[in-house]
């Protein structure tokens, strides 16, 4: 888990029942739907999950690919945590596990009376969604090169 999480949900001020709770989860499980509000931000701590989108073709085919897996230590949700917002992508258990799920409006009250403790997680929230946008940048050229090459255009470029 993320260090300051960790501290965050260790101090007496933060309480667990009320400003975050840990949860159990089941292999299959949905945690989240793609479209729902959402206003927490979740840690897994143990099992994996499958993040996936939902993808439409010509009107009427659905799909929905997977985007990334995610194991012990990784968070998600982080999308919602200043502003209630739809989320962005459904998460499925492919195992059984624990997640701690932090209530956002919580947490920015928290970091607003601890700015320390609010910039470390500013901090490891912006390295994880550059990491996120520069893996979505890199699979973004993948789909245009295949899609060049599909239909016989890269031989044109």
């Amino acid at each position: 888990m993320i260090e300051i999480l960790r501290q965050i949900m260790d101090d007496p001020v933060f309480v667990e029942h009320v400003d975050w709770e840990r949860r159990q989860f089941d292999s299959n499980e949905i945690i989240l739907r793609e479209g729902d509000e959402g206003r927490s931000l979740f840690v897994i701590e143990a099992g994996e999950l499958r993040v996936s989108g939902h993808v439409e073709l010509e009107g009427h085919r659905h799909l929905q690919p997977g985007i990334c897996d995610l194991g012990p230590g990784d968070l998600f949700g982080e999308l919602c945590l200043f502003q209630p917002r739809p989320r962005s992508a459904s998460v499925k258990a492919v195992t059984r596990g624990t997640l701690i799920e932090i209530k956002g409006e919580s947490l920015n009250r928290y970091l607003d009376a601890h700015p320390e403790q609010g910039y470390g997680l500013i901090k490891k929230l912006y390295s994880t969604l550059i990491n996120r946008l520069s893996q979505a940048n890199q699979r973004v050229e993948n789909l245009l090169a295949w899609g060049l090459k599909a239909h016989g255009i890269e031989k044109h470029l």
